[in-house]
């Protein structure tokens, strides 16, 4: 592989990131790395301006533009996130909440589903490293039905003491 960004939403001296950033740094060619946590990235309003308004863009300025210029970029991308509740924390769920402008409003049938129709060509592979305590089983089917409903391709949801998992399916 070329091309891996790494989209960090823990804070950048949490001591889950080293070990993690280490095993993931030596599997590409080129690495971007961007500590989403320190960055004001507000919640996705649901304004549709990204679909109907200005096509791709979202109306929100808070530099999430990098984010979705990145996902672009590259070949595969692995999240770093915080749990909460059994799940992914609020950082986390709303860099993937505004990943939106990535689809059209468009929708087509693919095995018998619904599913958005992308606005880029390329297959978006993104997955997932979690810290703290969380429902595995359940995070691995999250990523599955969010890259299912991008027309990308799940790595899985994987502990971040297990990152080396991920990088047997980039």
């Amino acid at each position: 592989m070329k091309r891996l960004l790494i989209v960090n939403t823990l804070p950048e001296h949490d001591p889950a990131v080293a070990p993690a950033l280490e095993a993931l740094k030596g599997c590409a060619e080129e690495v971007q790395l961007i500590h989403a946590y320190e960055m004001k990235l507000r919640p996705c309003v649901g304004c549709n301006a990204c679909w109907l308004i200005t096509p791709g863009v979202c109306s929100i300025r808070d530099g999430y533009e990098e984010l979705l210029n990145a996902y672009l970029a590259c070949d595969a991308a692995v999240f770093l996130s915080g749990t909460a509740l059994g799940f992914v924390d609020h950082r986390m769920k709303n860099v993937i909440d505004r990943i939106l402008p990535l689809a059209t409003m468009y929708i087509h049938i693919v095995d018998g589903e619904c599913r958005h129709v992308p606005r880029y060509d390329g297959k978006l592979r993104f997955g997932l490293l979690y810290a703290g305590a969380a429902d595995g089983a359940y995070l691995n089917r999250w990523m599955e039905r969010v890259m299912l409903n991008l027309g990308g391709d799940s790595l899985g949801a994987y502990p971040i003491s297990d990152a080396r998992e991920v990088l047997a399916c980039i």
